[in-house]
């Protein structure tokens, strides 16, 4: 009986160090796991939260440029549906889609000033303009964190050990926020009140 007991005390504490051991490398590793996923998470929401406030500006914007160009409907309804697609945009494929054709309807919206001299004169929308142009500034910086926070969750989910860990809790690599091959193609809007034309 004495002959087993060495091996059995053997085994048991090699299953202990490589338990032990296991644990200091995978609870750091998966706890870091929910701290970045959190951060993704909360700068996916300051996206939303952005593209939110942009939302709220248009009706005014519409309204006002409504007033000078009212016959302009294709432009108006092109915005309204970006609009609506924003809201019901479900993942990041989805909102990056509606945000690139938000933005191209937005730019040939504003581009209207320049048909419509009482409306580029026009104290409300110059001012909603220049709200829009800081909401699309911040739009910009919270796509850009959010898609920092993505690449260093994806870094710790392909290298090692962190790809163990992620393969043995489920952590998937995130969806980085970017601009479609058709949006990067849409003229950008000059905000500028300086120059006389509004389209680069």
């Amino acid at each position: 009986m004495k002959k087993f007991i060495i091996p059995i005390a053997v085994v048991v504490g090699l299953v202990l160090v490589i338990g032990i051991a296991a644990l200091i490398l995978i609870v750091p590793k998966y706890n870091q796991f929910v701290d970045l996923d959190e951060d993704v998470n909360s700068q996916y929401a300051q996206i939303e939260t952005q593209l939110e406030r942009r939302n709220d500006l248009i009706p005014n914007i519409v309204s006002t440029v409504e007033g000078y160009a009212d016959h302009e409907s294709e432009i108006f309804e092109a915005v309204a549906e970006a609009r609506t697609d924003i809201g019901n945009a479900s993942n990041v494929d989805e909102l990056s889609e509606a945000n690139d054709n938000m933005t191209s309807a937005l730019s040939r919206l504003i581009a209207l000033q320049e048909n419509y001299p009482d409306l580029k004169a026009d104290t409300q929308f110059t001012g909603l303009r220049d709200e829009l142009a800081g909401t699309e500034n911040r739009i910009a910086v919270a796509r850009q964190d959010y898609n920092s926070s993505v690449q260093e969750f994806n870094r710790n989910t392909r290298a090692f050990p962190g790809n163990l860990v992620a393969g043995i809790f489920g952590f998937d690599e995130k969806e980085y926020f970017e601009a479609s091959d058709e949006s990067r193609e849409v003229p950008e809007v000059d905000f500028n009140t300086d120059q006389d034309d509004g389209i680069e």
